[in-house]
């Protein structure tokens, strides 16, 4: 599959983001976009206008990391837009362009026992689609509304994208969703740079750009989000606001299978723990010893007592 007009758009994006001022550079006049000319990133890269014009139209394959480095500080590029760039130059390479379905691999039991005995944080393993692979309990009592979303019944699995984009209830749970959107969306994006041969990957960015205009419009924006970690706020139905502080970690799996372990938490001793909590202790699994119902034929003898 072709990147080129994934590399295009990013750089394209990216030049338009930045002023004169900010590169040290005159103003000038008559300028019809915003940002930079391309003349101009060429100058900061120390590069040929001509290169570094048949690099913004996608021609990143073979490109030097040397060379690679010093359009993304011409470009002002942070540590994930950078990786992001990168991460497109090796797509590009030829031996990189095959289609493939990335092969789903189950998690190893272990990891569910670890996701269970996690008892005060909400705990989820998703992958780079941002399909719901495993949880916990708490982590499905926190997120009721998603997991009973008709977009989670309809494939089997919760995916973040899905109920963000395609579920209206979404926004009524999400007290940030403008916030959230972006973020989901730029996870996306690092990610279908990353993997660009995805089908199913491909196909959920299709069936988003299709059915959401608010997907259409963010994906456009090319902004990416590697590492994934902040403050969400969740407007819950049965226990009200929750505050909870969330941070997502990479979980080694078997080869080509990429995970995270995402874990949401409240602050000590504030109302949203106590909210917190209470989901806790409504989704514990029981721990009382089950009392089997006994066939009154088998049953054995009891005789009342002689006292």
């Amino acid at each position: 599959m072709d990147n080129r007009a994934d590399i295009r758009g990013f750089l394209a994006s990216r030049r338009a983001k930045l002023s004169p001022e900010q590169v040290g550079l005159p103003p000038g006049s008559r300028r019809r976009v915003p940002g930079l000319r391309r003349e101009e990133v060429a100058a900061l890269a120390g590069v040929s206008i001509e290169w570094y014009t048949r690099l913004e139209k996608g021609h990143i394959a073979g490109v030097s990391e040397e060379v690679l480095d010093a359009v993304a500080h011409a470009l002002r590029l942070d540590e994930e837009e950078r990786t992001h760039l990168f991460d497109l130059a090796r797509a590009a390479r030829p031996a990189h362009r095959k289609a493939t379905r990335r092969r789903e691999v189950a998690l190893a039991p272990p990891v569910q026992w670890m996701l269970d005995s996690i008892t005060m944080s909400a705990a989820f393993v998703r992958n780079g689609r941002l399909d719901v692979v495993a949880t916990n309990a708490l982590a499905r009592a926190s997120h009721a509304p998603m997991f009973d979303s008709r977009t989670t019944t309809a494939h089997g699995r919760a995916n973040f994208a899905r109920y963000h984009f395609l579920d209206p209830t979404s926004r009524d749970f999400f007290a940030d969703w403008q916030a959230g959107a972006a973020m989901t969306v730029a996870l996306l994006r690092a990610e279908a740079a990353r993997e660009p041969h995805d089908q199913a990957l491909r196909e959920l960015i299709g069936e988003l750009s299709t059915l959401s205009d608010d997907f259409r419009v963010l994906w456009a924006s090319h902004d990416v989000r590697i590492h994934h970690g902040g403050t969400k706020r969740l407007h819950h139905p049965q226990v009200g606001d929750l505050e909870l502080t969330f941070r997502s970690l990479d979980l080694p799996t078997a080869p080509r299978a990429v995970h995270d372990l995402s874990l949401y938490t409240a602050e000590p001793g504030s109302p949203h723990e106590e909210r917190l909590k209470l989901l806790a202790s409504w989704s514990a699994p029981s721990t009382a010893p089950r009392r089997e119902k006994q066939d009154p034929l088998t049953a054995p003898e009891t005789r009342p007592s002689k006292n």
